[in-house]
């Protein structure tokens, strides 16, 4: 099996390489991952400049780009094959509910997936990384699940975020299907001066849980379970075509 890694807290990151740990004795691995932090990068490709790959000491690639950049590049100029799957993460914090919008830990996910590849994003629930080499046996768990068929009812390709309560392993509940839940509006952003006397404006929290109730992301790992969210690229409002129909001259 032939699995490609990306992240987007950098390719530094202890996810990554409690990740890399974890998967290099089942899978020929290949890492490519930002040159520092890209959170909050969503899909957002590179296009006013080129980008650079190099190899660190710890064989992991790293490019001057954005997640996307990094599976995109590895995808159709690093390779003359596709993996059989990529994986991302492991995430320093959760993507749960809204918050996979802007996640470039999913954004890496889901452009292996627009390129037909099965891919899978990883995220601890809490940031500090705290038990994250028990996140990364959870991580293997699936991945394995996958090389025995076990995800063989869904359509291939398919795209899965996934989201691991930051508890010893032993202490993680089961793996739980589960769908996005929702935040509140995020708070406003904070103002601030710079050295120079400047404004400044920092982006503010995220809001705090509108919907998670049972059967969501929030919900699940709120019990210490594992949620597993399958996602979809259409964003088409499907029942408000034939009311915009209609409303069209």
């Amino acid at each position: 099996m032939r699995i490609l890694i990306s992240n987007d807290d950098g390719y530094l990151a202890p996810g990554i390489q409690a990740l890399a740990d974890a998967l290099a004795p089942i899978a020929e691995i290949v890492v490519v991952a930002p040159d520092s932090n890209r959170s909050g990068a969503s899909n957002s490709l590179t296009l006013d400049r080129p980008l650079s790959v190099h190899k660190a000491a710890n064989g992991f690639y790293f490019a001057n780009g954005t997640p996307t950049d990094c599976v995109h590049i590895a995808l159709t100029g690093m390779s003359d094959a596709l993996p059989d799957l990529v994986v991302s993460g492991i995430n320093n914090g959760q993507n749960m509910g809204d918050d996979t919008l802007y996640s470039g830990t999913v954004a890496a996910a889901t452009e292996a997936y627009l390129f037909g590849v099965p891919a899978i994003a990883f995220s601890q629930v809490n940031s500090g990384w705290a038990h994250v080499d028990d996140a990364a046996r959870v991580a293997r768990d699936i991945v394995e699940r996958f090389a025995a068929g076990g995800f063989a009812a869904l359509p291939s390709p398919f795209l899965l975020n996934v989201n691991i309560p930051n508890l010893p392993y032993e202490q993680i509940g089961p793996l739980t299907p589960a769908r996005l839940g929702r935040r509140h509006q995020a708070e406003p952003v904070i103002r601030a001066q710079d050295p120079r006397g400047r404004e400044i404006f920092w982006i503010g929290a995220p809001g705090a849980c509108l919907d998670a109730g049972e059967g969501t992301d929030f919900h699940a790992t709120a019990q210490g379970c594992v949620s597993i969210t399958p996602l979809q690229i259409d964003l088409t409002h499907k029942t408000q075509l034939d009311l915009l129909a209609g409303a069209l001259p």
